[in-house]
């Protein structure tokens, strides 16, 4: 099931079960709780995203010191579980899956999912999409009778209802990472002055734990590469996301293609790896094909996501538009230079000293925003296209140096 489609049935179905639930709790009796409340067991309700689950890693924190590891419960879908094992920040068996392989499996594994929550007697949820209404209608129906998100004040975002009982305003001007901490600080906050917040902003690096991978794991990726890549012939991954579901964010395929054959004749010693999800390795194998170099080696769909991240630890740079892999790279020791263009890196980009961010600023950009639920009249993205091979390349070369000792 792809993103469009769900957007569109979280549109369809969520704007009229957003109000239905609203009217039914009105009905009942709008309950607030008298105070800040006393969390027992906290429910994230984080559906997708790899990359903004690294961003909440700071508030899954914070919530661990509030009730205890144990006590702090995930539910997303279950293709974005692999993140949340890979932090350990809460045990795997607190994480709660939903999957969207079809409707069918999606209505079936949600209710599995309900039961799983009012088994576990939830008591708050804290909803970490900013303007969803399915993460909302999950929040309901987990139990909890703390519900902690982001209301739409004013218009201020996409309605979904008034079902929160701790309604927190989405302020565009903080990093992700720290809005998410705002959220969870929210539970400190009398419900009754929300969206006023009188506590300071939340400081936690949004940069979790590293990676280390095993000893059999690098072997075994090492076992995907030409002998002496890594060790004593660099690495330089390209992350062209062939098939990327946000298109706009895409820098043009073949700007990926000049890039690689520049730093190959510029960078003699080094190799170029692309890579790719298992749905993206056609087309990176035919980009890999257009550089024409033994030294550029095609990775897409050869790896499992966990593989991904050994290889990040056996390369130097990776080369990336904004998305997931950004963030997955953040937890291993290799710089990262992500290209934005209709989001913006003041809010969005991984954290960290070895990341750079390649973003123009033109006037319509950024386009996409929580506030839109990431849509956009935009069918031209000139702010990606007009980043030149030139001025990548400089960033690589300035970081190579860096990294290599020469600068």
């Amino acid at each position: 099931m792809n993103i469009p489609l769900l957007q569109k049935i979280d549109r369809l179905a969520g704007v009229p079960l957003c109000f239905l639930l609203t009217i039914a709790r009105n009905i009942i009796g709008r309950k607030l709780p008298a105070g800040p409340v006393q969390p027992h067991r906290i429910l994230f309700v984080k559906l997708a995203e790899q990359g903004s689950t690294v961003l909440a890693a700071a508030a899954i924190e914070r919530a661990v010191k509030m009730v205890g590891r144990e006590n702090v419960f995930f539910i997303c879908f279950k293709e974005n579980r692999f993140i949340l094992d890979l932090l350990e920040l809460i045990p795997v068996e607190n994480v709660i899956t939903v999957d969207r392989g079809s409707a069918g499996k999606l209505a079936s594994s949600t209710l599995a999912a309900r039961r799983r929550m009012k088994e576990l007697k939830i008591d708050t949820a804290i909803d970490l999409e900013f303007f969803s209404r399915g993460s909302v209608v999950v929040a309901c129906l987990s139990g909890a009778q703390v519900r902690v998100g982001f209301h739409a004040y004013f218009g201020a975002g996409p309605y979904r209802g008034n079902l929160m009982t701790h309604r927190v305003l989405y302020n565009p001007q903080l990093h992700t990472s720290i809005m998410f901490q705002v959220v969870v600080e929210a539970l400190l906050c009398d419900p009754a002055k929300l969206p006023t917040m009188e506590i300071p902003l939340p400081t936690a690096s949004n940069v979790p734990r590293t990676f280390t991978p095993r000893a059999e794991e690098r072997e075994k990726v090492r076992g995907l590469l030409p002998p002496g890549v890594g060790p004593r012939q660099p690495l330089i991954l390209l992350n062209p996301n062939a098939s990327d579901l946000l298109p706009l964010r895409r820098w043009p395929s073949m700007r990926y293609v000049e890039l690689a054959q520049r730093l190959l004749e510029q960078l003699p010693e080094v190799y170029v790896g692309f890579t790719g999800a298992p749905e993206e390795a056609v087309e990176t194998e035919r980009l890999v094909r257009e550089v024409n170099s033994p030294r550029c080696i095609c990775l897409g769909g050869k790896t499992t996501l966990r593989e991904l991240m050994v290889l990040y630890n056996l390369a130097e740079i990776l080369v990336t538009n904004d998305s997931g892999p950004a963030h997955f790279a953040a937890l291993t020791p290799i710089n990262v230079i992500t290209l934005f263009g209709p989001e913006t890196p003041f809010l969005f980009a991984a954290g960290g000293p070895r990341h750079q961010a390649v973003w123009l600023g033109l006037g319509c950009s950024p386009c996409v925003s929580a506030y839109n639920n990431r849509q956009s009249p935009c069918q031209d993205n000139v702010c990606m296209k007009l980043i030149t091979v030139d001025r990548v390349l400089n960033e690589v070369r300035k970081v190579y140096a860096q990294r290599m000792g020469t600068a």
